[in-house]
């Protein structure tokens, strides 16, 4: 259900500079969709249970290195929590840059929900003050969802979304008839932007909501905007 997106690189296939590695034959890097995290084997460094009261906390953490000679070196540390009996997990993430040389860092989770939540009739509850379309088809309707449908093509929104009072954002997905439903609550802060993946073709039908760090138009765009994060040697940033 989740993809996490990142460490270095997150929305479409790009190409960057590589010169802050400081190796000349490395003038640039290619970038695949979506990073390379999700392809890195991770490591279980712990789990166990606490107790708040009567109520008993499920917990695991484990770590993903996503490293390279002449490249990036960031450690991803997730820790997920879940009350026994709840229908709700929390993720804990750290992503620090453990290496010695400044590297760009993006990170997005690709939270995907398919049937029977995503159905005809089903739609999107999300506290948008405006929405973008990133093709050519219109905005309107992207929070209702239809039965699938032969040769859709996927289509992208970007959304700004309002935050809570405690600075977090909820965004659901749910099917009334059904009596089903998905939500996230994301920090705001640290996920200043939020898109819909609408996918509702026959055989992949499935929508994405989708915290980011960055907006849809991608790497470069965020570069030239100076809205690409770039983590220090030690450099740590946390989400939840």
């Amino acid at each position: 259900m989740l993809t996490t997106c990142g460490l270095e690189h997150a929305l479409f296939m790009s190409e960057d500079t590589a010169e802050q590695y400081g190796y000349p034959p490395k003038k640039t890097e290619t970038f695949g969709l979506h990073g390379r995290v999700s392809n890195r084997p991770a490591r279980l460094v712990g789990y166990g249970e606490r107790w708040e009261g009567d109520e008993c906390v499920l917990w695991a953490e484990g770590e993903v290195l996503q490293a390279a000679v002449f490249g990036e070196h960031l450690l991803l540390r997730r820790r997920v929590e879940a009350k026994v009996g709840e229908s709700s997990l929390k993720i804990h993430d750290e992503v620090e840059n453990v290496g010695y040389a400044r590297t760009p860092h993006m990170y997005l989770y690709h939270v995907n929900v398919g049937f029977p939540v995503v159905d005809e009739g089903s739609e999107l509850l999300a506290p948008a003050r405006s929405i973008t379309a990133r093709g050519d088809y219109p905005a309107e309707g992207y929070d209702g969802f239809h039965a699938p449908e032969a040769g859709y093509v996927e289509r992208v929104f970007e959304h700004e979304l309002a935050s809570e009072r405690d600075g977090t954002v909820p965004v659901a997905v749910v099917n009334r008839e059904a009596g089903l439903g998905l939500y996230q609550i994301y920090d705001h802060e640290q996920f200043p932007h939020h898109f819909v993946w609408r996918m509702l073709g026959e055989g992949t039908y499935v929508v994405g909501i989708e915290p980011s760090t960055n907006r849809t138009a991608g790497r470069l765009d965020a570069r030239e905007r100076g809205e690409l994060i770039e983590l220090e040697a030690g450099e740590k940033r946390r989400y939840a």
